[in-house]
């Protein structure tokens, strides 16, 4: 059932992101205009778009971290309306925002979501010490994230999201306002992830869609 009562199109199990006429209005400003996405498991694909085009309001309500006007979608066959907390068990999320804590050091960044997510002790330590290696991040794991760089940071925005080792992964601008050496450190690891995850990537750069996505 979706925000609007009615019951949403059939969910299919080949695809790990569906949306159903899904739709934001904020006082009176359509943001998200009856959006309709199919996106297959293990399918990195990009949402295009300049900044205003409504694509961290869609991200957003895929996360369950904002409520449709209307319409629905399904997450691994999940309802976003009616299974938040389902949806959230099994999604990563790399906000345009880095959210980060920055007095702390990466690896209590990392524990802080892992213990967010019920990760034991043991598996936590080994997830973190291989995501640090693979981002660069492992002689820098010690040192509080306030001293790192833009691109640091990204990478270990990224990394939170990958913690708990989520389904789907959401990177929304991942390489927003990062000089061209960053952005292509955080496009390899990216690529290392294709096939993997289902991963839905926003951006507003032509380069990086064509660079990264599979559609």
């Amino acid at each position: 059932m979706n925000s609007n009562g009615a019951e949403p199109a059939k969910v299919s199990n080949d695809l790990a992101i569906q949306t159903f006429n899904l739709t934001k209005i904020f006082n009176g400003l359509v943001a998200v205009d009856n959006i309709e996405l199919n996106i297959k498991k293990g399918e990195l694909f990009a949402l295009l778009g300049p900044n205003g085009a409504g694509k961290t309001t869609t991200i957003n309500m895929l996360c369950c971290l904002l409520k449709p006007t209307g319409g629905t979608a399904a997450i691994m066959g999940y309802d976003i309306s009616q299974q938040p907390f389902k949806v959230k068990e099994i999604i990563g999320v790399s906000p345009q925002e880095t959210v980060i804590s920055e007095h702390l050091n990466p690896q209590e960044n990392l524990n802080l979501i892992g213990k967010i997510h019920s990760i034991n002790a043991k598996e936590l330590k080994i997830r973190s010490r291989q995501l640090l290696e693979i981002m660069g991040l492992s002689e820098r794991a010690k040192d509080q994230v306030r001293k790192f760089s833009g691109g640091m940071k990204r990478r270990l925005n990224i990394i939170m999201a990958l913690i708990h080792n989520p389904e789907v992964l959401f990177l929304d601008e991942p390489t927003l306002g990062l000089d061209p050496q960053a952005r292509r450190a955080i496009w390899e690891y990216i690529v290392q992830l294709k096939g993997e995850k289902t991963i839905l990537l926003t951006t507003h750069y032509m380069d990086e869609a064509d660079f990264l996505a599979d559609r």
